[in-house]
């Protein structure tokens, strides 16, 4: 955006609901003005950014709000805010105040990842931390994944789901190792079946795959 000469700088800050949202009054707007600040010039993400408006009519949220659409109209040339979430929450939350809708008249719509996508991911992730997936622990994540998509649940998380599974997994693995004496280079870098259990399970112990 900076060589489009759209903005002076096009550098990128991302924010959630904590980054803004203050503890006491007065607090939520100094925040929001320093970040703000640093986004001046370039982009400002906020992450989630329904949860700005969770907390009802007394929540600081809508002072986050507020500050943000005045920002907007005071620096129009300056920054360019973007909101992202859910796509229901996000309806809600461009209906709790009269000057969000009118401010952001560009909607994307970014479909779920398919499958086969999401294995995509899942292989680069292992090998970026520099692990391996055996082949049941492959099978694993295809069968899960795969449910998980057909579901077609309105907050599948896509991404964010695959590096949990995988950091469980690689939790549970050098647990698994720990009272080894002996163990060879692939038995470090190998990311087993029994190594992964289900997310909303993982507290139980309950594996997806039973021997």
């Amino acid at each position: 955006l900076a060589e489009l000469k759209v903005l002076p700088k096009g550098h990128l800050v991302e924010v959630e609901r904590a980054d803004l949202v203050g503890e006491y009054i007065g607090h939520t707007a100094q925040k929001c003005r320093e970040q703000l600040k640093k986004a001046m010039g370039g982009i400002l993400f906020i992450d989630e950014a329904y949860s700005l408006a969770r907390g009802g009519a007394k929540d600081f949220g809508k002072e986050a709000i507020d500050t943000l659409v005045k920002a907007m109209e005071d620096h129009k040339n300056e920054i360019i805010l973007i909101l992202a979430g859910y796509k229901r929450e996000m309806e809600n939350f461009l209906s709790t105040n009269p000057g969000l809708r009118s401010r952001f008249p560009i909607h994307l719509h970014f479909p779920d990842y398919s499958c086969d996508e999401l294995m995509e991911i899942a292989h680069l992730m292992v090998r970026e931390r520099q692990y391996r997936l055996s082949v049941g622990a492959a099978e694993y994540l295809r069968q899960y994944l795969q449910q998980q998509v057909e579901a077609g649940r309105p907050n599948f998380s896509n991404a964010r789901l695959v590096r949990n599974l995988i950091e469980r997994a690689i939790r549970r693995q050098a647990l698994r190792l720990v009272d080894r004496r002996i163990y060879t280079r692939d038995d470090l870098i190998m990311l087993l079946r029994e190594d992964f259990v289900l997310p909303e399970e993982e507290e139980a112990g309950i594996h997806l795959w039973q021997a």
